[in-house]
């Protein structure tokens, strides 16, 4: 079994899980390339999987279902009209003609009901926008609180763990990695390898979960260099008082947000 980049739209990934006969999709924003890639590799659609309700995830749902009647998993916790099997925290979602089984996981942050999908046996996280190669999502309906228990649900996964992201911001995330930690020596080796990777217009996902923990600021929000960069910036109170790790995250969000 593996898994097919399908790129869709400026910078989504679409991820065609498949054993050579059977596939699921993850996030089929777009119906489009999803068809071309199935056709191309001869493969039959078995099952669609849903991590939230943004329309870049969602939108080619309804084509999709019109080529073939199949099951459409997806959070309980989202008004997600096409979904047939919604899905709660420690629900195991059993694949039969894949013979792949995905644990689920609430990560609420970048939208209220967000899960992720995590496949024991073969070591991949299908986590949508909640954690990024470099970053992490925006908190478009959820708290800082709410968005670092979530990356701690995916941080307590295996350091091996292959993490199967949404989007190819990772160029971007990573200068502002720099700007947080420039003296990194992990996250100045890791820019040369993406930047190598980009120019050869390669994808830099998936990542691992070790990889993030070593360079990630959103998974590092509790280092003394990031607490100091941040209050250095005047994005946090000066040295003096505890600092709650929930602000120090919340403020390196609200950084990025404007960061150019």
């Amino acid at each position: 079994m593996s898994v097919l980049t399908v790129p869709a739209f400026d910078d989504n990934y679409l991820w065609l899980i498949h054993d050579g006969v059977n596939a699921a999709i993850v996030d089929p924003g777009d119906a489009a390339p999803v068809l071309a890639a199935l056709e191309a590799h001869g493969l039959t659609l078995a099952a669609i999987l849903l991590t939230h309700h943004h329309a870049d995830h969602v939108g080619g749902v309804p084509a999709l279902l019109q080529h073939g009647q199949v099951p459409v998993y997806g959070p309980a916790g989202e008004a997600i009209p096409t979904i047939t099997h919604p899905l709660w925290e420690d629900d195991l979602v059993h694949l039969a003609a894949l013979g792949l089984d995905l644990n689920v996981i609430d990560v609420p942050g970048h939208t209220k009901g967000h899960i992720a999908y995590y496949a024991a046996r073969q070591g991949w996280l299908f986590c949508g926008d909640t954690l990024f190669a470099g970053g992490c999502g925006r908190l478009f309906e959820g708290t800082p609180q709410q968005m670092v228990a979530s990356l701690n649900k995916l941080t307590a996964l295996p350091a091996a763990t292959k993490v199967y992201c949404a989007h190819e911001y990772t160029l971007s995330n990573l200068r502002f990695a720099r700007e947080i930690e420039p003296g990194n020596a992990a996250l100045a080796a890791r820019i040369d390898v993406e930047q190598a990777k980009r120019a050869r217009n390669e994808p830099t996902v998936p990542t691992t979960i070790a990889l993030e923990i070593a360079t990630n600021p959103f998974l590092r929000y509790k280092e003394t260099a990031v607490i100091a960069r941040l209050q250095e910036a005047g994005r946090l109170p000066a040295s003096g008082k505890q600092v709650d790790p929930a602000e120090t995250f919340g403020a390196l969000r609200e950084w990025k947000n404007t960061y150019k």
